[in-house]
Parts: C-alpha cells; structure tokens; sequence
C-alpha cells in the first residue's frame, strides 16, 4: 500500500457513508470528547453565582453600616469634647480677666479708702 492510498482509507473511515458532490469527505472527531453541561448543572452554576454575589453585597453593605455607626459615634465623641472645650476657654477666659484686671494701670491707680465711721 502507498502512502497515498493509506491516507485516502484514513480519510474515508471517518467520513460519512454517502458523501455526494459538493460535500467534505472528511469528518473531524474531537480527541477528548465533548462534554457539555446539560441546562440543569447551568441553572445550577448560575444560582450558586448569584448566591456568591448576594453574599459579597451583603457583606459589603454589612461591612458599611459597621463604619457608619463608629463614625456616628466618633462624631458623637467629637461634639461632646468641642462643648467641653468652649467651656473650658469661657472659664480660662473668666481668670484670666481678674489677673489682668488687677494688674491693669488703672487698678493700680485706684486708692484704696478706709472706712471712715459707721451710720447709726
């Protein structure tokens, strides 16, 4: 047998039995096999998918309420000490008045007066 003629019986052992004109006489095989998934293991494939991104928005929206709380609270912490510290610069400011007072030019100018007698 030639070579020729050994590929022309390989050629048609795979084609189809009646392979008119105008028509391939070759038909390929895939080496593997096909293996398609049937529309149930889709359907499945698709359900577990939109599981997974249920669960990572919930995780997501979970994961930003816990922040919006700490910073509510944070903010909360913040309003509490800005109040305190106006107080305090209204007190600091209240001692720092008498000192200054005491020691302005017309506190000391100021005479001091004994008193001279009581009323009956």
């Amino acid at each position: 047998m030639t070579y020729s003629s050994s590929l022309a019986l390989g050629r048609r052992a795979s084609a189809p039995a009646f392979a008119g004109r105008n028509q391939n006489g070759v038909a390929f095989r895939s080496v593997h096999g096909e293996r398609a998934l049937g529309p149930i293991s889709n359907s499945i494939i698709l359900i577990v998918l939109a599981l997974v991104l249920g669960m990572l928005y919930l995780a997501q929206v979970t994961k930003t309420n816990a922040y919006g709380y700490k910073i509510a609270s944070l903010q909360t912490e913040q309003q509490q000490l800005n109040a305190a510290n106006d107080d305090l610069q209204v007190s600091a400011a209240r001692l720092q008045a008498v000192k200054r007072v005491q020691d302005s030019q017309q506190a000391k100018d100021l005479v001091s007066v004994a008193p001279a007698g009581t009323v009956r």
